[in-house]
């Protein structure tokens, strides 16, 4: 195979599963925040997850009002997904080191859903204050108990909320972090 058509493959395999994975992980953080499954984006994400979850969770109770069953199918597919990656290349990476990089990409694609909901939501706050769009109602649902700590801390001065700014900044930084802290759990 060559180069040109493996890393084409290796990109679309990557998207493909990083989407799917990502999407099992909004369910994670919908059930969290107990966001409103009557919205057709939560309904979306529902229909996405069941097949692959439902049958887990037959095996894989939640603890305590959280769904075990979604964060393991997350890891899982991460898992699978870096070894599928890996052997692309022809390489077979040891357990530690896909079960870290695992971890890592789901971390970081948590992050991400949270810095770019953030975005949007200031975007959209700008462009079309008060809007009842299904997609920014659920972004506000996600976001929202976030947002409420920081204001606790950091109320809105002159009208004016940098709560959004704080957290964007925060989770900013701990990205930065993120990869020295994984490479020094590798060693």
């Amino acid at each position: 195979m060559s180069a040109a058509l493996q890393d084409t493959l290796g990109f679309l395999l990557n998207t493909i599963g990083g989407l799917y994975i990502m999407v099992v992980l909004i369910r994670f953080i919908l059930q969290i925040v107990r966001a409103d499954f009557y919205n057709p984006l939560s309904q979306f994400v529902v229909k996405a997850t069941n097949p692959l979850l439902v049958p887990m969770r037959r095996v894989v109770p939640g603890v305590g009002g959280i769904d075990i069953a979604s964060l393991l199918l997350a890891l899982i597919l991460q898992i699978g997904l870096v070894y599928l990656l890996f052997a692309m290349k022809g390489i077979t990476p040891p357990i530690t080191l896909a079960l870290v990089q695992s971890l890592y990409e789901l971390i970081d694609t948590t992050l991400n859903l949270y810095l770019w909901s953030l975005i949007i939501i200031a975007i959209a706050s700008w462009v079309a204050p008060g809007s009842y769009h299904p997609a920014l109602m659920l972004l506000n649902q996600i976001t929202d108990p976030l947002s409420r700590r920081v204001r606790n801390v950091i109320p809105p001065i002159g009208g004016l909320d940098l709560s959004l700014m704080v957290i964007v900044l925060i989770i900013i930084s701990v990205q930065r972090m993120l990869p020295a802290v994984f490479q020094a759990l590798l060693g």
